[in-house]
């Protein structure tokens, strides 16, 4: 894990986010999945940060809080995806269109629905006056 001070160029927000790895945040970066939490701009970059020197005893216990608390949150995160297996129906890539034909009425649905959209799509979703939500998702250990 590595943790970065991010600033966005456009409203100039700084703030802290951690990444599996820093080819992990090339990848996200170069796919445009990090964006400013306060503006939506795509134009995030890391910040300057001045390196953090600790001794060796400090920094593993550091690294263990830390890995704790990644844990923990990892943790919970896969309790809300379970609950959202058991709960919802999967559309996979169809989730914009279904997310519609529920909205307009066209069907009916038993259940809510969870998916994967673009970010084109949910901003059309929005336009329209059609409630989606982002969340976190984490690959099972067993994949």
């Amino acid at each position: 894990m590595i943790k970065y001070n991010l600033v966005c160029k456009k409203c100039d927000l700084t703030f802290d986010s951690w990444f599996a790895s820093s080819l992990e945040f090339e990848k996200l970066k170069k796919k445009k999945l990090i964006n400013c939490h306060s503006c939506g701009s795509m134009r995030v970059e890391k910040n300057l940060m001045a390196p953090k020197l600790i001794s060796k005893t400090i920094r593993y216990k550091n690294v263990n809080k830390d890995l704790l608390k990644y844990q923990k949150i990892k943790k919970t995160i896969s309790k809300y995806q379970k609950f959202i297996e058991n709960n919802f129906d999967y559309v996979g890539e169809n989730f914009a269109y279904e997310a519609r034909s529920i909205h307009y009425n066209e069907k009916k649905a038993d259940k809510g629905i969870y998916g994967t959209a673009s970010k084109r799509d949910l901003k059309e979703l929005k336009e329209e006056g059609i409630d989606a939500q982002v969340i976190p998702w984490v690959e099972s250990e067993n994949n």
